[in-house]
């Protein structure tokens, strides 16, 4: 058994480790497509263009949805974006994506 104390994480620390979590090529590839689709003030991001770039990164799909490395809100709400997820519910069709704005 270790002598090591272990402290409860406390809420304004929950942020910093997140962040940390995500691989490089996460916020990469979030970064480079919110730069390629900027205009007017916002970005449209779509889900599936933001998970086939970070496979082209060399991390595997299953492997991005399991960490949950798509749920970068609160992170680039940190940076000072808005951001705004959006995913189609029970019998609707369309693609889930973000929505960025300053």
């Amino acid at each position: 058994m270790s002598d090591k104390k272990v402290a409860p994480i406390k809420p304004s620390e929950v942020m910093v480790l997140k962040e940390q979590s995500f691989p490089p090529e996460v916020l990469e590839a979030f970064n480079e497509l919110i730069a390629k689709e900027f205009s007017d003030g916002q970005a449209l991001v779509m889900q599936e263009d933001v998970v086939k770039l970070i496979v082209k990164k060399g991390i595997g799909r299953a492997k991005i949805f399991r960490n949950n490395w798509l749920d970068v809100e609160d992170v680039y709400r940190k940076a000072g974006w808005k951001v705004y997820f959006d995913s189609p519910g029970y019998n609707e069709d369309y693609e889930a994506g973000f929505k960025f704005s300053k």
